[in-house]
């Protein structure tokens, strides 16, 4: 299995409607993606996140899974969301479970 897990930075005219808005999308996307096992976000409330405030996790059955997800048209329809509602960075890790 392969987890996936990013971690998302807004700027200040990010509200924290949109951040909802943006785990809502991401969360939408479990059962949609053929090889995902599973689908986690949130949005941060710890005072230890270096201007990080959201965090999108999923788990694949495989990396094959994980690369047929990036381009796939639904996962790039949240992405441009997430850009659209004033991404400044992103921290993405995909680890081997």
């Amino acid at each position: 299995m392969i987890d996936h897990i990013v971690l998302v930075k807004f700027g200040e005219s990010t509200t924290q409607e949109q951040l909802q808005e943006v785990v809502s999308r991401y969360k939408a996307l479990k059962g949609e993606l053929e090889g995902v096992v599973d689908i986690q976000a949130g949005i941060n409330f710890s005072e230890k996140n270096q201007g990080y405030q959201i965090l999108l996790s999923v788990r694949f059955e495989n990396k094959a899974a994980l690369e047929a997800y990036g381009p796939h048209p639904k996962h790039q329809a949240v992405a441009a969301f997430i850009r659209e509602v004033g991404r400044l960075d992103s921290i993405v890790m995909d680890i081997e479970i």
